[in-house]
């Protein structure tokens, strides 16, 4: 058979369109497969085998994290990892939460230097968590403080009342199942939650004043629910320094950590369903993207909260002066 030459250049132009499409494809499904296990494994892929500051960020509303909690665990048994900056900034969460990670945390202060790098909040059970690393650094107005433990319960009696509706109810003894929002609440159901809130209120005071080596009638005084700026907080001793990150890297640095190591973020494997929740609620109701964020930070997470909480409630939100 014999080729002319425009066919000969043809087929030349069809095999390079072809080995630019392969070329492509795979690149594409490279692509897939790393982007997929970034999702799938985020933490363990994301972290350079070169010594570093590793930087976890704890933010938003606080519960028992598994993920996070894991997360610490492997930053621990990296031998890469030199020192830790937590970065936080969270209004607080469940108190279960809030010991699960303080526990972690000081596992991982057994084992290399920790700092705690305050944002805008750290209150509440973000305080509890900020006081298990070795140092504090807060901003000049950050809010930091907060000490304390509420339950929160409804009262839908008047709403039954208005639409008709009835419970009747069994019960083995007076206090089975109480507080209950579909009853009154009882003197003694009162009496029994607020035993078992001074309870957590007296153990939450005692890891204060052990971290922050404070008497604790001072922190006493201090845990009222107040919250202070950070230059208060440093006044009272609640943190230990004013500045930010370059600060943090700083004191990492008089700890045997070289200043001059990358700080590298320690990221979550997946995200979770207080993320999923915000972002479908946000996508339900037409907002923009970056609605999301937004709602977490407006804390409509802590609607799902269940059992004690240390979470500051502030009357109204103020952003800017």
């Amino acid at each position: 058979m014999v080729f002319r030459a425009d066919d000969i250049i043809d087929r030349h132009r069809l095999r390079r369109k072809l080995t630019f499409w392969r070329s492509a494809a795979l690149l594409v499904a490279a692509l897939a497969v790393a982007g997929l296990g970034y999702v799938l494994f985020g933490a363990d892929l994301a972290p350079t085998a070169a010594n570093h500051i590793a930087k976890v960020k704890i933010d938003g509303t606080i519960t028992e994290d598994d993920e996070l909690l894991e997360r610490l665990k492997k930053i621990r048994e990296s031998s890469a990892v030199k020192g830790v900056i937590l970065s936080i900034d969270s209004p607080g969460g469940t108190t279960a939460g809030g010991e699960a990670i303080f526990d972690e945390i000081r596992r991982l202060a057994a084992a290399k230097p920790v700092v705690a790098q305050v944002g805008t909040l750290a209150a509440s059970a973000g305080y509890m968590i900020a006081s298990a690393a070795d140092h504090i650094v807060a901003r000049k107005t950050s809010i930091v403080g907060s000490i304390g433990v509420l339950v929160q319960y409804p009262d839908v009696t008047g709403l039954m009342d208005k639409v008709g509706v009835k419970l009747e109810q069994i019960k083995s003894s007076p206090l089975k199942a109480e507080p209950n929002p579909f009853n009154p609440t009882t003197e003694e159901a009162r009496a029994m939650i607020r035993r078992m809130i001074l309870d957590s209120y007296d153990w939450f005071i005692g890891l204060v004043a052990e971290r922050r080596s404070l008497p604790r009638d001072q922190v006493t005084a201090l845990a009222d629910g107040s919250v202070f700026t950070g230059r208060q907080a440093l006044d009272r001793k609640l943190v230990d320094e004013l500045g930010g990150e370059d600060e943090a890297v700083a004191w990492l640095g008089t700890r045997g950590v070289d200043a001059k190591l990358e700080v590298v973020e320690w990221l979550p494997k997946r995200r979770g369903a207080g993320w999923l929740f915000t972002s479908s609620l946000a996508e339900s109701l037409g907002l923009p993207d970056g609605a999301a964020a937004l709602i977490r930070a407006l804390g409509s997470e802590r609607i799902f909260l269940d059992g004690l909480l240390s979470v500051w409630h502030p009357e109204k939100a103020v952003i800017g002066g």
